[in-house]
């Protein structure tokens, strides 16, 4: 990664019996953001996320009982790159569009990297 690149981060509860759904969604979503510039995506499913008193994953999403955190992030080129890219990705008959989690409680923004260690 260089200080150039962009980053879109997302913080979403998926419904955990969901998770092979869910799988299936990031791929197919995957190669889209890949054929419109996207370097690199990672999605994590939750594996040691504690509930927290005044903050945490689980209290952004709100989380439910029968849900898990997933944490996923794009890598893009630059942040031109991106802002093109969204919206050919959004218009893309291949972007996948039933998702297998509450899109309302997606939380998602779009970073410059501070430090590359």
């Amino acid at each position: 990664m260089n200080p150039e690149h962009y980053i879109d981060g997302f913080l979403a509860a998926v419904p955990t019996a969901q998770r092979a759904a869910y799988h299936q969604h990031a791929a197919e979503a995957a190669r889209v953001f890949r054929k419109h510039g996207a370097l690199e995506i990672i999605e994590a499913w939750a594996d040691d996320v504690p509930e927290g008193k005044l903050t945490s994953m689980p209290m952004a999403v709100k989380l439910k009982q029968d849900e898990s955190v997933v944490f996923s992030w794009i890598v893009w080129p630059s942040k031109t790159v991106r802002q093109r890219a969204m919206q050919a990705v959004m218009n893309d008959p291949d972007m996948p569009q039933n998702m297998p989690f509450d899109g309302q409680r997606l939380i998602y923004g779009g970073f410059t990297p501070l430090l590359i260690a």
